[in-house]
């Protein structure tokens, strides 16, 4: 059975609903689904048949704005907008996960596993331009009260020391077991005493490193003992080398002697570089890489000293020089480097920089220098895409680490961090860096890990360079990825504002109707107001007249 009030059939037979609402409250089963049924009813029943032609018109507009919108990305980037976003946003937030991830119990320490992994992924160099740590670093903690290394990065340090300057045979001399212990300190203090300490028992070359390096407070006291190591070393490795086929003891102690005596040289090239005397410098840089390539040891190709050789080079103007160099490591069989791809890119750059124009190369197209330079700074930004960002200071620098990753946002500081000023003194190559190297993510494939000059960017990047530079007060560079186009976010934002209006006019028509006279009336005003002076100053019968025409 069902009953009504005198007033609820007064009110169906005022909307006209009274069968309809009769049947539907009659077999209802339960209040909530008496009222949620009948408002339905009612909704639907009100709604007009203008309201499906707006329905439509505007599903129409939208489709077809999604419609060229997808024909004109599919031709632009060659793949489906829509497909790519299910695919690289959507699929993560609908749990497709691949299967070799581990599971939600292990997420603490399966985060912390997964990062060190990438990083050891990750292949990390020493920084061949690194600075000296009293002398450099230390001041600039000092001035600043920041720590400008990170842990991370002078592990790596202490590692590289123990592999540079030790061996098995570091017992049979008290001063070198002594050192052996010092550089696996991790106390300043205490490797700066047990160098001390090993110097009270003779001359001892590593000694003589480590303090140039942690104590020396200025560049000219770092030389002054380096010179001290230079000629310790010097007779270490003269007498080693008498005695490398002797054994397998004595063919470590030489190899350990062949590093330790480069190392010091190349510090004492790096030295004379930072007091201005450069041309000295480039002749001593020139013997190590003779040196190198006459040694066959494999350590020596980590400190890459040709990097060092080139920003000298580059330092003095002499682009012959920096040319001939480029034929001799630019090779396809040789790990490539931001400061080798940029500075290719410089020097091509420089013969057409100075009179290059965006709208003269637009209007009569590139010729074939331009073309070259410009290919030459897409292969270097697609090699390290974060270099340009620092050479045209967009982003602020900071000290180079110790260690850097290539392609990575270490190696980019490294880079611009000695050559923003090679950049700046050829007229033009930082307006024509400017000009072009967004233009190289538009050669990529998409996804942009893909690469296309060389091989795919390595996705451990960004952890790894987390762990070298200081996040605290640096904001690392990531992988720069395609932003939205312009026309995207206008459609988006079209559509959207479009289809709120809708909905709000047809959910409140007279308040909607009170809000668009009030905007109009506030849009027209100005025109009133111009009009209402026009009227006062022209005569009746001329306005009368125009209004007729």
């Amino acid at each position: 059975m069902c009953s009504f009030s005198k007033a609820s059939w007064l009110q169906l037979e005022r909307t006209g609903h009274t069968h309809t609402h009769l049947v539907t409250s009659c077999t209802a089963p339960g209040p909530a689904m008496f009222g949620t049924e009948s408002s339905l009813s009612m909704f639907l029943n009100t709604l007009t048949p203008k309201f499906y032609v707006a329905l439509t018109g505007t599903s129409s507009l939208i489709s077809g704005l999604i419609l060229i919108f997808e024909w004109w990305y599919f031709r632009k980037y060659g793949t489906s907008f829509i497909e790519q976003v299910s695919v690289s946003h959507l699929r993560p937030l609908l749990g497709g996960v691949d299967s070799s991830t581990p599971s939600n119990s292990n997420t603490s320490n399966g985060e912390a596993d997964s990062n060190r992994q990438s990083v050891s992924e990750c292949k990390v160099w020493r920084n061949p331009l690194n600075l000296f740590r009293g002398a450099e670093y230390n001041r600039y903690t000092w001035v600043t009260g920041r720590e400008p290394l990170t842990y991370y990065d002078m592990n790596l340090s202490a590692q590289d020391h123990q592999t540079f300057f030790t061996c098995d045979s570091d017992h049979l001399r008290p001063a070198d077991a002594i050192m052996q212990k010092a550089w696996r300190e991790r106390n300043p203090q205490a490797r700066i005493a047990a160098a001390h300490e090993a110097l009270e028992l003779e001359d001892c070359a590593t000694a003589y490193i480590l303090l140039a390096e942690e104590e020396a407070t200025t560049i000219m006291e770092a030389e002054r003992l380096f010179k001290q190591a230079l000629k310790a070393g010097d007779g270490c490795y003269r007498r080693s080398q008498q005695l490398q086929h002797h054994g397998t003891q004595y063919e470590a102690q030489h190899r350990r002697d062949t590093n330790v005596l480069v190392y010091i040289k190349r510090r004492l090239a790096m030295c004379s570089r930072k007091l201005g005397r450069t041309r000295e410098a480039v002749k001593m840089m020139r013997d190590l890489c003779v040196f190198q390539l006459m040694k066959e040891f494999p350590l020596l190709s980590m400190f890459n000293i040709h990097e060092n050789l080139l920003e000298s080079l580059l330092e003095l103007q002499n682009y012959a020089d920096v040319q001939a160099v480029l034929a001799k490591y630019d090779d396809i069989s040789l790990p490539k480097s931001a400061t080798i791809c940029y500075t290719a890119a410089l020097l091509k750059a420089r013969a057409v920089s100075d009179k290059f124009s965006p709208e003269a190369a637009s209007r009569r197209g590139l010729s074939t220098a331009e073309m070259n330079a410009v290919e030459a700074i897409h292969r270097a930004v697609e090699f390290n895409p974060h270099v340009p960002k620092y050479l045209l200071e967009m982003k602020s620098l900071i000290l180079p680490p110790e260690h850097i990753l290539k392609r990575g946002d270490s190696e980019a500081i490294a880079y611009a961090f000695f050559h923003l000023q090679h950049w700046k003194r050829v007229e033009g190559a930082l307006n024509l860096l400017h000009c072009t190297w967004e233009g190289t993510f538009r050669m990529i494939p998409y996804p942009l890990e893909k690469g296309h000059l060389f091989y795919p960017y390595p996705i451990c990047t960004e952890t790894a360079d987390r762990e070298l530079l200081p996040t605290v007060f640096h904001e690392v560079s990531v992988y720069p990825k395609k932003e939205l186009p312009f026309f995207i976010l206008f459609t988006a934002g079209l559509c959207s504002f479009t289809a709120m209006l809708a909905l709000l006019t047809h959910q409140f028509p007279e308040l909607m109707g009170v809000f668009a006279k009030a905007f109009l009336s506030t849009l027209f005003a100005p025109l009133n107001f111009i009009m209402e002076k026009v009227e006062s100053i022209l005569p009746s019968s001329l306005w009368h007249q125009l209004t007729r025409i």
